[in-house]
């Protein structure tokens, strides 16, 4: 099945000439991931705070697109800038999954949202993140198999903090979609895990 992920060459293309400003300008990867990270805790933190509100669901689609050029950016200027360092490996890695369960969990603490759901999607994702990582250990490749991965994550919670925020109703639709979401999060899992056991380059 096709992902979001499939976009990401055109996406980097974009922001080439933004990543050569940033090298040019002293700027490193991790510093990038670190604000990735210190952005998603502090919209995680007022959707938790603020839960009633509005302002914070409409925020979450734009912090979303913003975190998705991070975490673009730093693995660009790690890769074509000669930055790349084992702690730049662990907190990429790290970095993610927090972030993740700081903008998503707090989504559960919104009146008539499932939290359930919400709940088993967050550690779906952990687990997809930490079978596409297991690869490595096996002599892999890291997977980054659909068809649920990161980008497809943050464009289905974008969506629904875009439309809870514009006063749509929690309802059956919701249930319905985080349910799906959650098949797909959990066929990703295997496909990763299948992809890694086979041995397999990904295109």
């Amino acid at each position: 099945m096709p992902s979001i992920y499939d976009l990401k060459p055109a996406f980097q293309g974009l922001l080439r000439p933004l990543c050569a400003r940033l090298a040019a300008g002293g700027i490193t990867p991790n510093q990038i991931t670190l604000a990735a990270l210190l952005l998603s805790l502090a919209n995680g933190t007022a959707l938790a705070l603020y839960a009633t509100e509005a302002w914070p669901l409409l925020l979450l689609p734009a912090v979303l697109l913003v975190r998705m050029a991070l975490n673009a950016l730093d693995g660009m200027l790690a890769r074509e800038h000669g930055m790349q360092s084992r702690l730049g490996a662990v907190l990429n890695e790290l970095g993610d999954v927090l972030a993740d369960a700081a903008l998503y969990l707090p989504l559960a603490l919104v009146p008539g949202v499932p939290a359930t759901l919400v709940v088993l999607l967050v550690f779906l994702a952990i687990l997809t993140e930490f079978a596409g990582i297991q690869a490595i250990q096996i002599g892999a490749e890291r997977r980054y198999d659909g068809p649920f991965g990161k980008s497809d994550r943050a464009l289905l919670f974008g969506a629904i903090g875009l439309l809870l925020g514009l006063g749509f109703s929690p309802g059956p639709w919701l249930m319905l979609l985080l349910a799906l979401a959650a098949v797909l999060a959990l066929l990703t899992v295997l496909n990763r895990v299948r992809h890694a056991l086979l041995g397999g380059r990904q295109a």
